[in-house]
């Protein structure tokens, strides 16, 4: 089976993508990650507190916000980005993660395409913190972000949003209206924990499994034939099966990381070799042939469709639970 695709205007070897973590922080990281396989590297986020920051000391000092890089991140984060794209012969994605389209920070991304990025994710996370307000003022945040860092670079941006929106598939059509040249679909949504014993909220990230990535699945496959962009599919990719439902959704890429830090980075070596073999067992002869063969098709009544499979899933629940 022919593995590859495109995404963002690329051309890759194959769907699996090394989604941003702490494997490729260092040029080494990414150029294992790129023996191991997979078609394109992410790197991790710069965020806008680090780059205001070093522009203005005073902005640094009435933040909440704590660095731990230290100062000189966003000049480290251009170095990673150079080292990595004359290391390897796969794009090189960058990220930017913040939620203001003021100010300068928003041109780093020139900057970021200068140092020899393929392409820019754009990291959107944000959890609304006034008890009062309408949804869309969070929806027009996103969309102004996007306007801002288009208007600096050239290359490609893609936005990765979290799944909490009064209207996910609005906004994912006005992003592309704007220029998004993709969307990564989910950002993941941090939940702290509550730790009894010592009263105290801890941060904590668990790394995902494959039951995470129904939402995103299911996502994919609501916008694949109402959105013309790139979709990448990002959470809980454990196997390959994993991969190639993302691929029947609709997804164009998959973004992998935990598997990388729960295996090791060699990992994608077998995910790959697991989908070329389950798509030469299913008979197809690309990616391109099955992808968004799951999709929900454009034409279909969305009201009549979300019904059917609510009451389908109920039944389901029944047969299995009340039946017995």
């Amino acid at each position: 089976m022919d593995l590859t695709t495109t995404y963002l205007g690329l051309e890759l070897r194959n769907p699996l993508v090394a989604a941003p973590s702490p494997l490729q922080q260092t040029p080494g990281g990414v150029i294992t990650l790129v023996d191991a396989g997979v078609s394109a590297v992410v790197l991790h986020s710069i965020f806008e507190e680090q780059v205001r920051a070093e522009a203005d000391p005073d902005f640094a000092r009435s933040q909440w916000f704590v660095n731990p890089a230290g100062p000189g991140a966003p000049a480290r984060y251009l170095e990673l980005i150079e080292q990595s794209v004359k290391a390897v012969d796969v794009p090189v994605i960058a990220s930017m993660n913040g939620t203001s389209s003021s100010g300068d920070w928003v041109c780093f991304a020139e900057k970021i395409e200068q140092a020899g990025a393929s392409a820019l994710e754009l990291n959107f996370y944000v959890v609304p913190g006034q008890f009062r307000g309408h949804g869309e003022v969070v929806e027009d945040a996103v969309v102004d972000l996007l306007s801002a860092v288009r208007a600096c670079t050239s290359i490609p941006v893609a936005v990765k949003l979290p799944p909490y929106f009064s209207s996910l598939n609005d906004l994912a059509v006005r992003l592309v209206e704007r220029g998004a040249s993709g969307l990564v679909l989910f950002n993941r949504f941090l939940q702290p924990r509550i730790d009894v014993n010592t009263l105290q909220v801890e941060p904590v990230i668990d790394l995902s499994h494959s039951s995470d990535a129904r939402l995103p699945q299911t996502w994919i496959a609501v916008l694949r034939e109402q959105v013309e962009c790139s979709l990448a599919g990002t959470g809980g990719v454990e196997t390959a099966a994993d991969v190639a439902a993302y691929l029947l959704a609709g997804a164009d890429v998959v973004q992998c990381a935990s598997a990388f830090m729960r295996h090791g980075r060699d990992y994608a070596t077998k995910l790959i070799a697991d989908l070329q073999e389950w798509g030469d067992d299913a008979g197809f002869a690309s990616v391109a042939e099955f992808r968004g063969k799951l999709a929900i098709p454009w034409q279909v009544d969305s009201k009549e469709y979300q019904r059917d499979g609510y009451v389908s899933a109920l039944q389901v629940a029944r047969r299995a639970y009340v039946w017995k």
